[in-house]
């Protein structure tokens, strides 16, 4: 079997070529996927990648880089302490819905072998599971082609140009009712893709038994477009989960894509966003039984077509009562950058709110610092508060209390 093997780095490190593993050839594959995506994941240089903000997981064939969220730069970057950010992603992306980490063996996510590719995977691979043991669907869908008896529409021009000799035969578009349809064509792409690049680990046995009791159906490359054509429907309903995960699966994958024979798959998440929504969720479970609503993604027109969005707002009694902004970032001053602290001045403005706060993250689990709300611009309506909390609690684990901690102190 082929070798795996596996870099564990963190963000806004420097991975040189040569080391751990990481040879030119990936260096050329993370090159143009960085040019795909507009140059966002990665800074190049002639002998490594420096990564940004975003975390998760690129394989490049036989090689598994997974990319971990630190808070500290100068953070030790021993073996204990990636294996507990790599439990603050997973968590993360639990609470936040992008990983379902129930339908994964608890025994294989605490293996240290064990990456963030290889739960996608394994969930993946149990939705097919369920799906096979429930029954799988049948559905109707039009097919053309020659059949021996008329049936369907007559496709004149095609049935003259291909049936003069063979008069027994009908060239037509007629309807089928069986598994080989849209929805299992994905799922056998997904399935397929998996195989690829499982192979070396625990989970490509498990891939090709998933194989052999799905069915046959066409090959096809699926798109962005192919993902609209898919009809709900209360049939189709048990299937949502498995094709969400094969629209990031196949829509992530890039084979082919250096000048050599590498097959590439990355799953990256922006990690100020992720932590964003990661307080969101948590405010939203410390709240939801009091008078206090909670919002995210809230906009408003700014100028000219443009928008703007504060990360969380706070609204009591039909007032709203203070405005986050959530920084993925350690604040070594004890100042914010005047550029956020405008944002926030205009936040306040537009949602008529009096209190604004950026909160920043600590990986201090005594520290839930909160500096006064200071007024902006000497205007007692427009004050801006500084805060930074904690995301571990006393076992060093992330704090699921974290929501429940800023409205106490708040």
């Amino acid at each position: 079997m082929l070798k795996k093997n596996t870099i564990q780095v963190f963000e806004y490190s420097f991975l040189p070529i040569g080391s751990s593993d990481f040879e030119q050839r990936h260096f050329v594959a993370l090159s143009k996927l960085n040019v795909l995506h507009s140059n966002k994941y990665f800074d190049l240089s002639h002998n490594g990648v420096r990564f940004k903000q975003f975390v998760g997981v690129i394989q490049v064939d036989n090689l598994t880089i997974e990319i971990l969220p630190k808070i500290d730069r100068y953070e030790s970057e021993d073996q204990e302490n990636k294996t507990k950010w790599q439990k603050v992603l997973i968590e993360m992306l639990r609470v936040t819905k992008k990983l379902n980490i129930q339908q994964v063996g608890q025994a294989n996510v605490s293996r240290q072998s064990i990456h963030l590719l290889d739960i996608y995977f394994e969930w993946f691979l149990n939705e097919v599971q369920l799906l096979i043991h429930q029954g799988l669907i049948k559905q109707y869908y039009k097919e053309t082609g020659n059949v021996k008896a008329l049936k369907g529409k007559l496709e004149f021009a095609g049935h003259i140009n291909k049936n003069l000799v063979h008069k027994e035969r009908f060239y037509t578009t007629h309807q089928v009712y069986d598994k080989d349809h849209l929805i299992h064509q994905i799922l056998g792409q997904a399935l397929e893709i998996i195989s690829t690049l499982s192979k070396g680990n625990y989970l490509y046995s498990k891939c090709k038994t998933v194989q052999l009791n799905f069915p046959e159906v066409k090959s096809i490359n699926a798109n962005e477009n192919t993902f609209t054509r898919i009809l709900k429907s209360r049939k189709s309903a048990p299937y949502e989960n498995a094709l969400a995960i094969a629209r990031l699966i196949i829509l992530n994958y890039a084979p082919n894509i250096s000048s050599g024979s590498e097959k590439m798959l990355a799953l990256l998440f922006d990690m100020n966003s992720l932590w964003e929504e990661y307080v969101l969720v948590r405010l939203k479970q410390a709240c939801q039984d009091n008078d206090i609503a909670v919002y995210g993604q809230n906009s408003k027109l700014f100028w000219n077509g443009i928008t703007i969005r504060p990360d969380i707002v706070i609204e009591k009694d039909n007032d709203i009562v203070l405005i986050i902004d959530t920084k993925w970032k350690n604040i070594d001053q004890s100042q914010p950058n005047t550029h956020d602290l405008r944002q926030m001045y205009v936040y306040n403005e537009y949602w008529k709110s009096k209190r604004s706060l950026l909160l920043y993250p600590s990986n201090n689990n005594n520290l839930n610092d909160f500096k006064s709300f200071v007024q902006i611009k000497e205007d007692p309506n427009h004050q801006c508060g500084l805060g930074r909390i904690s995301i571990f609690n006393v076992e060093g684990k992330l704090d699921e209390s974290i929501g429940k901690h800023l409205v106490d102190l708040l």
